[in-house]
């Protein structure tokens, strides 16, 4: 990929993130996810798709997994505990944007595990 499009990835990535960020701020438990479940569905997607184009494959699949659980939501699922995941998964993909080093297993793991249901 050429640097140009990298940066403009980059840049799109971080909207992406500050704009779950602003939903989650309006959000206080599982209900308040799933109201606002379509708004994070559409940055989670664009977020699974663009991080492994510029080298976050990490980030692309924290980002899956949380697509995935949305889902599950917008299928009329309850998701216990997706506010949780989506807030831990997306301070860490925001760190990943600044430190592309940072392991993700725990959290992969976590997410696998709470969710085990629903990411079969």
């Amino acid at each position: 990929m050429s640097e140009e499009f990298i940066k403009v990835a980059e840049k799109e990535i971080n909207e992406e993130l500050d704009g779950i960020f602003k939903i989650l701020e309006l959000c206080k438990n599982d209900q308040d996810v799933a109201e606002k479940s379509s708004e994070f569905k559409r940055h989670f997607h664009k977020i699974k798709g663009l991080a492994p184009m510029i080298g976050q494959q990490g980030m692309g699949e924290i980002a899956s997994l949380n697509d995935s659980l949305i889902e599950k939501v917008l299928d009329s699922i309850q998701v216990t505990g997706i506010f949780e995941t989506i807030s831990e998964s997306t301070q860490l993909m925001k760190k990943l944007m600044e430190d592309s080093t940072i392991g993700i297993d725990e959290l992969k793991q976590a997410i696998k595990t709470k969710h085990s249901v629903f990411l079969e």
